[in-house]
Formats: structure tokens, sequence, C-alpha cells
């Protein structure tokens, strides 16, 4: 046995011996110019620059140009409201605000009315006649007694003054920074903006929508924004607490968790927050529209949906789902408005209707699906929302809200025009290209 093993080695050895390359072959060598790899370093290096100026050269001359036209052409003409109705959720009334005087009213009195807390959180809030008057009442409430605490977007307001948001030191204000450590290596974790709105008095009265804090906001632009009164109140005076207590300097008090006595699985808050990378605003939406059998409405100001979002759209309109979606006409943000018109063909062919809301800003970010469900807060269905900033919705299952969302959609369509997919097949071949060089800034925004 040991002889044959030795055999067998032997003979393996022979085999491998006979295998090797002969040692006199020419070796092989490229023969590289000299300077080829620099100049390969340079041109790639050229034609990346190219391929990211391009559309960045795009979008902002359609800004400039989207610039002169809103001065001659402003957004200003008059649109359908509804007055403020109620329905009752379990014991918390939602009040259901479409135009902005009336909304601001009643926040307003809500503060002025403050007896204990005021938590007030808006991503843009106006050095105007508007913006005066929160101010004032803030400062009005403190003068009182009551506790007040404040939350601003840093790089939304770089317009507004800072000397605005100098309050007496009764008031707690948390400015969310601009900068934050991490932010240069594009860390998701510190790279969102704080894009929420919340009022919170008394912790038995909230707001939260898509409004920001301004004079142009009270008339010329369509929103959507929700009150609760009662328990589910909660759901916002949490989202606020946390958020401070998480984002807060050594100076500012630590606000108290308190917890919650009431549980509504049918009506509860979903929250972006990228510093724990929890994004659950995106899931509510795929599943609901997983489950729509009947219809589904959106009305978005910015609406560049991801793979998954387009993806459920077009599936749920396969089966037979009335989807539509209502969007600007012309939003304040060209450079959203032509993102998201790359992929109107391809909703158009799949059956989703599209509607263009005319003469005015509708700037809401609500949903309703099968008068069962609706979603009502400040998140687009774009990147920026649903992937990167801290955001807020409600998701309600309840079909007396659902139906009044109904309504209200209803009544933003007769200020719309539908977009057929002929009519965007005859679209200019200018519009085409500038489409097509715009598309590679869809997944920044």
């Amino acid at each position: 046995m040991a002889f044959q093993e030795q055999a067998d080695v032997t003979g393996y050895r022979e085999r491998v011996e006979s295998r090797k390359v002969p040692g006199n072959l020419p070796k092989l060598t490229l023969d590289i110019p000299s300077g080829f790899v620099q100049r390969a370093r340079t041109i790639a290096t050229r034609a990346a620059i190219v391929a990211a100026a391009v559309p960045v050269t795009a979008a902002v001359a359609l800004t400039v140009t989207d610039m002169i036209r809103r001065r001659i052409h402003p957004l200003t003409s008059k649109f359908p409201t509804e007055k403020p109705l109620t329905e009752h959720i379990d014991e918390t009334a939602t009040t259901v605000y479409t135009y902005g005087a009336d909304l601001y009213d009643a926040m307003l009195d809500a503060i002025r009315g403050a007896r204990r807390t005021v938590m007030l959180e808006s991503y843009i809030w106006k050095n105007d006649e508007v913006g005066q008057q929160f101010k004032q009442a803030l400062i009005d409430a403190a003068a009182r007694g009551v506790d007040v605490y404040v939350i601003v977007d840093g790089f939304a307001n770089l317009v507004v003054p800072m000397s605005f948001f100098r309050f007496p030191p009764s008031v707690h204000v948390l400015r969310f920074p601009v900068l934050r450590p991490g932010m240069a290596y594009l860390n998701v974790r510190t790279s969102g903006r704080d894009h929420r709105k919340i009022l919170v008095v008394d912790d038995d009265l909230g707001f939260v929508g898509g409004y920001n804090i301004g004079s142009l906001y009270a008339t010329h632009w369509r929103d959507t924004h929700v009150r609760l009164q009662g328990p589910s109140a909660w759901e916002l005076r949490n989202a606020f607490v946390d958020f401070w207590n998480r984002h807060r300097k050594q100076r500012h008090p630590i606000l108290a968790d308190v917890g919650s006595g009431t549980w509504l699985p049918h009506l509860k808050a979903a929250r972006n927050a990228p510093s724990e990378l929890v994004f659950p605003i995106r899931g509510i939406y795929l599943d609901a529209i997983d489950r729509a059998i009947s219809h589904v409405y959106i009305t978005q100001a910015y609406f560049i949906p991801d793979h998954d979002i387009h993806a459920g759209l077009l599936a749920a309109a396969a089966r037979g789902v009335d989807v539509r979606v209502l969007v600007p006409h012309r939003s304040n943000h060209v450079v959203a408005d032509w993102l998201a018109r790359g992929q109107y063909a391809s909703l158009l062919r799949g059956g989703v209707r599209i509607f263009l809301y005319q003469g005015a800003m509708v700037h809401a970010k609500t949903a309703t699906i099968d008068r069962r469900w609706t979603t009502i807060g400040t998140a687009n269905i774009d990147r920026l929302s649903l992937t990167g900033n801290y955001e807020i919705n409600l998701e309600v299952v309840d079909p007396g809200l659902a139906g009044r969302m109904e309504d209200i959609f209803a009544m933003d369509l007769s200020n719309a025009q539908e977009l057929t997919l002929a009519q965007w097949a005859e679209r200019g071949a200018l519009a085409k290209i500038g489409e097509y060089l715009l598309a590679p800034l869809r997944p920044l925004l």
C-alpha cells in the first residue's frame, strides 16, 4: 500500500511538471505610450464634470426662466375651498382645513387660549404680517406663564432675518442647524431637514399638515391641515417631544415623555426620523396602495415617486383601481415639476389619471383610498421626503374622514384639467430633451 501511494505521488508530480510553462518563452508586455494613463484620467474627469454639469445647467436655466415667468404671471388665481368641518374618531375630533386664513385663525386662537404649554414646529416661518402675529401670540403666551417651545429649520429660513427668531428668554427656541457633523460625507443620519409643521397646545389640541407660516400661504396657496382635539393629540405631542429631546442643546430644557393611555391603531402618526434611519411613511403608502380595490386619490405638491411606488400605482391601475393623481400645473419649484413629468408617460400608459391644478399652487400632501383610508401630513411623494427629511403624516382608517377627504379631492378636481396620454405625446421636442437632461437629478429630489 505504501509503495502504491509513493507511485501515485510521483506520477502527480510528473504531470504537474509537464504542464509548467517553459521558462524560455518570451514575456508578454503592454507597450503603453508615455502619458497615456494621465490623459485617460483627464478625459474621464472631464466627462464626469460634463455629465454632472449638463443637468445642473439645465436646472439653473429653468429656474431663472421660471423666476421671470412668475413675476409676469404670478400664481394668484382664486380657487375653491370649503369651510372647516369636523369628524369624530372615537374620543378625538378631527377638523380639516383647506384655506390658510381659516387655519391660522384657529391656530392663533389656540395659542391665545393656551393655559399650560405651546409647542410649535415649522419648516418655513416668514417675517411678514402672519409670521409676526404668530410670534407675538407666542410671546404673549409665555408672558402669562405658559411654557412655550419652538422648533424652526435653519436652512429653510436662511432668507429670514436672524433677528426675527430672537425671542424673550421665556420662549425656548431650537433652531435646527443648517450644517451638522457628517453632512459632508452624505450621511443620511445627519443630512435631513426638519420639514414638519406641528402645533400642540395644552397636550389636548394638535395641528399638522402642509401649511408653513406666512401671508402668502394664507390666501394664495391651496393646502391641507388637520386639527386633532382629544386623546389622539398625543401623537403630535410625542413627535415634537422626541425631536426636541434628541436635538436640543444644553441650554434647552428636557421635555417630559408622558406616554399615552390611548391606543388607536386606526389613527396614528407615521414619523420619518433620519437620525434613527426610520422612514415609515413610504411604507404606509405602499401598503395602502397595495390594498386598494376601488380607487386611489392622491394630491401632491411635488410628485416624484420612486420605483416601488410607481410600480404600485401601475399595479393598482392594472387590476381595475381608479388611480388619480392631482399635482400643480405650475409649482413653486420648476425643477421638481420637470422631474415629475419624466414619469408621466409611463403612468398615463399604465392607466393612471393625472390632473393639473390650475392658477394656484396646491401644496397639500394627502391621499385617500377606497373611502376607508386617508393620510394627511408633511411628506411629499419624493426621495427627499420619503427617505431624507424629518416628516410626519397621520394615517387614519375611518370612513368619515376618508369620505371628507374624497369630497375635498372632488372640489380640487373642479379647478384642475386632466392630462391625457394623447396630449402628453404631443408635447414639443424641446420639452422631451429637457426631461431627458434633467433625469439624472431625480434621485436627489
